[in-house]
């Protein structure tokens, strides 16, 4: 039997003409090879020309002819016809799959952007009022859009943490291969972890700036449904991050710099990914990423979540997009967590601290790539030459280190990074987790400064909201006709007209700020200063009330208690009780501050006891100490008289219990001797001073805790 392949073949069979496309064209010789392939070719996988359904060729040698239809398949990244074989640049983009949408993609607008889309359909209704009128209205139009920058301006610039959030999430946003095309001269797609799988929720790829080549490593978001479905919206499995290790290892190995783009909620966390060693895929990309001796820089263009963000984020350097953000756990799981509610995501973004700003501040991130206003899917050209200027002044700078001030570099990073202080001696007198009850009381100026710095705080941002919600040109407005109104009395209501506008315009403030997760920092501040002014209110009243009674207590009265606190407090300073005397003096006080406020219209509900003042933790130290240094001193008189065999003396008569008055005898002995040593030592001056200071001390925290 002979067998010879063909490419193609093409002929006449039977009565029918037919051009095929042979994958192997077989001649055999010999009947026992005609009825094998005869067997084997009737079940549908070519034809037999020995068929009793065609004409037989009669030959000596049976000539037969088979054949195997394969369909044809356009191979995945095709090369351009018209490509010029001399170009230098830009024709390896021609191998990826990552091509230009055909449809661009719907604008979409974000819930705080209805000022702006208000003021966008005005134009386009004078437009078409111009277009159907013939009329010129181009100053309207001018007016408006000079308008609409001044609005998109201000929004931009005070925007909320939640805002940012919802920027970085656009549907619209640049994606990563749209910052690498629009950054690289040059650039091929790498695939593959060389274990089975390409995850497509990762891209990596070799791509030269200005001559110079880099690895570029990152998360690639769809553009749409169909690509997120393809790109496992950026949420990589192990596949991905075992390819992300090995480009890492190429690069080092090559010595090529490192470029990552994060743009990822978080790793896919699936059964089969943990089952396949998600968590050690991520370790070892940052263990890796670590040890690179090569520089290394990594870009937050939208969010980066978690370890999925820090498995390909361990770099040298660390720049963060205007409107990106990086969180250990997304705002919405967060406050699942804490509030039980994922309405709370507002809160828990601005507690979170994600923004770039923030992470800027605390010294993760090492700079800030500025984004257009309206975001980075407004002008995406622009946005990807700030990050290509960004990353060749970083790699200028690193390119100028060696390996080993690379790595101490990277370590210093990463080790100064939140704060901590080593080898310092701690304060044993320091408090530490205390309540607020136990804690200092901050002074009246200290509260009184802080109270001013939030009132200025809560103009600010009042003003800014009143500037994103529209508001503020109704405002001016109102505020230019109370100026031109007549001034009467400062007291005098506004008139019918100028309140209705008033109250409008509050209406629609109040409106706008009671939208959950709108304006949080605002609305803290505001029920914070709420909560001072009725404490304040409070306060004033109960002076009030308090200077009402002692306008009622008659001047004889208030001698007679002040007579009897002298009394009160000549009686603590000297360490003596209170006699039948004074108690009697004090209960016919009270009795007749009764009968006082009882005739003013004043009801009395109860009578609260003042209890005795605690020492406080000095004096009571003091009094350890002097305790201690006391019964030092009884010690050594004991060993300096001899007074030891007194005592033993004295316990032998004590357990015989027959002489009482030599007992007394031996027992008066021993306490002249230790008086007279005490005395001499001078600690019975110094129990006495202790002793007055404790006394006022005690009388001073009563006064300050009692009521006048």
């Amino acid at each position: 039997m002979m067998m010879t392949t063909l490419s193609f073949a093409s002929g006449s069979v039977g009565n029918k003409h037919c051009c095929l496309e042979f994958s192997s064209l077989y001649f055999v010789e010999g009947f026992l090879a005609g009825k094998l392939l005869r067997s084997s070719y009737r079940r549908g996988y070519g034809f037999w020309l020995d068929d009793p359904k065609f004409p037989r060729i009669k030959s000596r040698n049976r000539f037969c002819v088979t054949a195997k239809v394969k369909k044809w398949r356009k191979h995945d990244y095709p090369w351009p016809d018209d490509m010029d074989p001399n170009i230098k640049s830009g024709h390896l983009t021609h191998l990826s799959n990552f091509k230009p949408l055909i449809e661009k993609p719907k604008p979409i607008t974000l819930p705080f952007e209805k000022t702006l889309v208000d003021l966008e359909k005005k134009i386009i209704e004078i437009r078409n009022l111009a277009d159907e009128t013939g009329l010129d209205f181009s100053d309207q139009i001018g007016i408006l859009k000079n308008k609409y920058q001044m609005v998109l301006k201000d929004l931009y610039t005070h925007l909320t943490p939640i805002q940012r959030l919802s920027i970085a999430r656009h549907p619209n946003r640049p994606t990563v291969l749209d910052h690498i095309l629009n950054i690289t001269d040059k650039w091929v797609e790498l695939h593959g972890d060389r274990a089975g799988y390409d995850d497509p929720a990762i891209v990596t790829g070799i791509g030269s700036i200005e001559g110079k080549s880099y690895m570029f490593i990152g998360n690639q978001k769809g553009r749409n449904t169909k690509e997120n479905i393809s790109r496992n919206f950026a949420m990589s499995t192990s596949h991905g991050y075992r390819k992300a290790l090995r480009m890492l290892k190429y690069a080092d190995h090559h010595g090529l710099p490192v470029l990552t783009f994060v743009d990822t909620p978080g790793a896919f966390a699936d059964p089969k990914s943990e089952e396949l060693g998600q968590g050690d895929a991520i370790a070892q990309n940052i263990k890796t990423m670590l040890a690179l001796k090569v520089p290394s820089v990594s870009v937050i263009t939208g969010e980066g979540g978690s370890g999925g963000a820090l498995a390909i984020s361990c770099s040298n350097k660390i720049f963060m997009m205007e409107n990106s953000v990086l969180y250990v756990a997304s705002p919405e799981a967060c406050a699942a967590i804490l509030w039980k509610s994922s309405q709370a995501a507002p809160k828990a973004t601005e507690k979170l601290r994600i923004t770039a700003q923030e992470h800027y501040r605390l010294k993760i991130a090492d700079g800030i790539i500025p984004e257009p206003l309206g975001g980075a899917h407004a002008d995406p050209v622009w946005t990807s030459q700030q990050i290509k200027s960004a990353i060749i002044q970083a790699m200028k700078e690193l390119s100028s280190m060696s390996t080993e001030e690379l790595l101490h570099h990277r370590m210093l990073k990463y080790r100064h990074i939140g704060s901590f202080q080593e080898g310092v001696p701690i304060d044993p007198q320091r408090k530490r987790k205390m309540k607020p009850s136990q804690t200092s009381i901050p002074k009246a100026g200290d509260i009184h400064l802080e109270m001013e710095k939030l009132k200025q705080d809560a103009d600010k941002e009042l003003t800014n909201a009143f500037i994103s919600m529209g508001l503020q040109e109704k405002l001016e407005s109102l505020k230019l006709e109370l100026s031109k109104a007549p001034k009467g009395s400062p007291n005098q209501p506004l008139s019918g007209n100028l309140k209705e506008k008033a109250d409008k315009i509050m209406q629609e403030f109040k409106q706008n700020l009671s939208k959950p997760g709108s304006y949080m920092g605002l609305k803290q501040k505001l029920e914070k200063l709420d909560m001072v002014n009725k404490l304040m209110d409070q306060k004033k009243k109960s002076e009030e009330l308090k200077s009402e009674i002692n306008n009622k207590i008659p001047s004889e009265t208030k001698a007679k208690l002040k007579q009897l606190k002298d009394s009160w407090d000549n009686a603590i300073s000297n360490g003596a009780t209170m006699d039948r005397d004074l108690t009697e003096k004090l209960e016919r006080i009270k009795a007749e501050l009764y009968h006082i406020l009882k005739s003013a219209n004043l009801e009395v509900i109860g009578v609260a006891k003042r209890t005795a003042a605690a020492p406080p933790a000095e004096a009571r130290e003091k009094v350890q100490r002097l305790k201690e240094e006391i019964n030092g001193e009884i010690e050594r008189a004991i060993e300096m008289e001899g007074l030891q065999g007194k005592i033993e003396e004295l316990k032998a008569k004590m357990a015989d219990g027959l002489n009482l008055e030599e007992v007394e005898k031996v027992e008066a002995e021993i306490k002249d001797k230790i008086v007279e040593a005490l005395e001499a030592s001078g600690l019975k001056e110094k129990v006495k001073s202790l002793r007055m200071e404790v006394a006022s001390s005690m009388a001073a925290g009563a006064e300050s805790h009692g009521c006048r």
